[in-house]
């Protein structure tokens, strides 16, 4: 699986094979000659990339990410992507998301709910390569089928499901294959695959729009 340009493995101390990106630190995260570490035990899409999936991510890529939070993992995309468009909702994430964006200027901050893609549709561009979602609310799948709309045809989503944002008595495998079927409904799967040891309850996908 190759990584997107921008991103490589490095050596941080007596660990090989790090991923990394190259930028200004945002969170404390050791930094070796201007790279930074990326823990994939701190990020889904860090997993995702650690697990092997292929997802189609580039370096240069217009993203939009769902779940932006206080930019750990963002401010790992703005590092290699192009016009990176975060939503988050909760405004105390959003004042770390804002010093995070401060030496990042391909980085946008919204605060925005990424369950009304109508409130920043007249920000974000469309045609976006990527959608990259990791969102901690019921309704994920809705999330992804809504913001479709701000995907190029040859497009991909790389999403982090959560199963017990869905509901917390069900069985995971259960939730998934639920969840899956409801993507179907705008979307293809190409891959997913479970997200431990990294994050416990959690299902890496990656999927195109039909």
């Amino acid at each position: 699986m190759s990584l997107p340009a921008g991103v490589q493995r490095r050596s941080f101390g007596d660990e090989d094979g790090v991923l990394a990106t190259r930028g200004e630190p945002a969170y404390g995260e050791p930094v070796v000659d201007g790279w930074r570490r990326w823990d994939a035990h701190r990020s889904k899409l860090g997993a995702t990339f650690e697990l092997g999936l292929d997802t189609g991510l580039s370096g240069g890529d217009a993203v939009l990410y769902l779940g932006a939070a206080n930019g750990t993992t963002v401010s790992h995309v703005a590092d290699f992507a192009g016009p990176t468009y975060a939503v988050e909702f909760a405004p105390r994430p959003v004042t770390d998301l804002l010093a995070v964006a401060d030496s990042r200027e391909r980085l946008f901050p919204l605060l925005k709910d990424a369950r009304a893609p109508e409130t920043y549709a007249h920000v974000v561009e469309s045609g976006v390569d990527a959608i990259v979602q990791d969102v901690a609310t019921r309704g994920q799948a809705d999330v992804a089928l809504s913001n479709r709309q701000f995907l190029a045809d040859d497009g991909r989503l790389v999403a982090a499901l959560k199963a017990r944002s869905e509901d917390v008595t069900a069985d995971p495998a259960a939730v998934f294959e639920d969840l899956l079927g409801r993507l179907s409904d705008g979307y293809e799967v190409r891959a997913t695959a479970r997200m431990e040891p990294f994050h416990e309850d959690h299902l890496a996908v990656v999927a195109t729009p039909r």
